[in-house]
């Protein structure tokens, strides 16, 4: 088929069509979470009822909104501690990882970053029972042959974190290892030869051009890390982040509105968060101001 010929009135409408149903697809189950966080009715169903502010800011049951409910917005903080300490940890690495595959030659380097990979292509409960049995048999051999007891390699919120920091080093490498491929060695040549020291040349060459890929990669470590349901759940231990709380809500009482409102502000949260990765990722044209 010769995509550049001109294309009949027939085929521009479907291939309208096809877009719009697409879009409708993907945009149909946030429309419709996002349509009952604001019913005033006790369960998230039609007719609609009116429209409140209820399942946000009400401070009383049987309408106790999201932002007074003690266990969601518990939930809300373990998920940030946690998405915090994934993507720091997650954009360090994968700045050691990029500067690796990127600037090294040693044996075995094509084996090596096959394996860094992997983690992505495993299914999330696999990767979070594999963690879980072998940070267990760990914590229970030092213990009996010690008698000192890790904490930190039982379920809990140290587990979570390594387990979703095996997964995302991985896509932040790649973020940051791509953004490195653009770079011009020869201007750190020319800074070395004015005088300039490695550490020097890192901090006011390199990481100053790495900086939209850090930001970036920093970004959607913490997006994946705050929704990840599959790996958090096999680790998971007292401190629930917001993705189990909220299971663990609809598995005991079901579905009810205060989960549509937290469903919603985590739509607009999550979507200023994607825009800013993608506004700090933008190329520069010559001239532009910043």
């Amino acid at each position: 088929m010769n995509v550049a010929a001109p294309q009949t009135p027939a085929l521009k409408l479907a291939y309208r069509a096809y877009v719009l149903l697409f879009f409708v697809y993907l945009a149909a189950p946030l429309v419709a979470a996002s349509f009952f966080a604001f019913n005033d009715s006790l369960f998230p169903a039609l007719p609609w009822q009116g429209f409140t502010l209820d399942w946000f800011f009400s401070d009383s049951e049987p309408k106790l909104g999201l932002f007074h409910d003690r266990r969601l917005l518990r939930g809300m903080q373990n998920s940030l501690l946690i998405g915090l300490a994934v993507a720091t940890l997650s954009v360090t690495v994968g700045t050691c990882n990029a500067f690796l595959f990127e600037r090294r030659d040693f044996r075995f380097k094509g084996f090596l970053y096959i394996m860094m990979i992997v983690p992505l292509v495993i299914p999330g409960v696999i990767l979070g029972i594999s963690i879980l049995v072998l940070a267990s048999m760990t914590a229970n051999g030092v213990y009996d042959r010690f008698g000192v007891e890790l904490s930190f390699l039982r379920p809990g919120i140290p587990l979570v974190v390594a387990g979703q920091f095996s997964f995302l080093t991985t896509i932040t490498t790649l973020v940051i290892a791509a953004r490195m491929k653009k770079f011009d060695v020869a201007l750190e040549e020319a800074a070395l030869n004015l005088g300039a020291s490695r550490l020097r040349v890192l901090l006011t060459v390199t990481l100053p051009f790495l900086k939209p890929a850090l930001i970036a990669a920093g970004l959607v470590a913490f997006l994946v890390s705050f929704e990840n349901f599959n790996t958090t759940l096999m680790l998971v231990g007292s401190d629930a982040p917001l993705t189990i709380t909220m299971y663990d809500r609809i598995a005991k009482v079901g579905s009810t509105p205060v989960l549509n409102a937290t469903s919603f502000f985590l739509i607009i949260a999550s979507g200023t968060l994607a825009l800013i990765s993608v506004l700090v990722q933008r190329e520069r044209k010559p001239g532009e101001a910043g």
